[in-house]
């Protein structure tokens, strides 16, 4: 029997993949939930859809081109078409949490250049506020203990993320420090007091950017939920 979560994710992606046309450009987010997507995107471009893509890192760039799904360079990019990417958290204003999957300064770019930014999710994703999830902030790795202290004094837990026994490298050579915050009441302000501090390359807040969620069930349903509330 599928678990749960990955049903809901799987669902979540084919519901995603419908709002794509022949023609666009498309960006592919990283992590458990976006690799579903992706998969899907190999299968309509195996149906003979004519799409282009730029992915949000290594391994989804490398899941793509097994799949034949024609990646293009970035410096070709001005704005693309349809992003569909996951998410650690979902508050009921849209506002995200992301960066569980290490991709966060890559997956905001790609964002900030999307006409029409889907993310999805299985339904335990969605919160009434954030922070649960800790959250992720990519850092320099030079005087990173020094960025750490300034991101304790904002009233924070952090952890240094590790891949065995040395801190998880980014694609862009960063570090990522695991920010536990507990309930996060006002996001926005919070954004700008991380992102104010010299050292952090970007933080795991993707607030507003979002134009749908699309949230699947264990049950075998999907709801999509728009910027302004209202779920479908």
């Amino acid at each position: 029997m599928e678990n749960p979560s990955v049903k809901g994710k799987r669902l979540a992606a084919e519901k995603a993949i419908e709002y794509i046309r022949p023609g666009m450009t498309l960006g592919l987010g990283t992590g458990s939930t976006a690799y579903w997507a992706i998969q899907g995107i190999g299968n309509l471009v195996k149906e003979g859809m004519a799409v282009k893509a730029v992915a949000t890192s290594v391994q989804s760039e490398s899941l793509a081109r097994e799949l034949n799904i024609p990646i293009i360079p970035f410096s070709e990019v001005d704005r693309l078409d349809i992003t569909i990417d996951g998410a650690d958290e979902v508050d009921k204003e849209l506002n995200l949490i992301k960066g569980g999957g290490g991709a966060l300064l890559r997956e905001k770019i790609v964002a900030a250049v999307t006409k029409f930014y889907i993310i999805i999710v299985d339904e335990s994703k969605l919160v009434d506020k954030l922070g649960k999830f800790p959250l992720p902030v990519e850092i320099a790795p030079f005087a990173w203990e020094l960025t750490m202290r300034k991101l304790a004094a904002l009233g924070c837990t952090p952890h240094m993320r590790m891949a065995g026994d040395k801190p998880y490298l980014t694609d862009n050579s960063h570090y990522i420090l695991d920010c536990a915050f507990g309930v996060i009441n006002d996001p926005a302000k919070l954004h700008e007091q991380v992102s104010a501090i010299t050292g952090v390359m970007e933080d795991g807040f993707f607030n507003g950017m979002a134009d749908v969620v699309i949230a699947g069930t264990a049950g075998g349903e999907t709801r999509v939920i728009t910027r302004n509330g209202k779920s479908k």
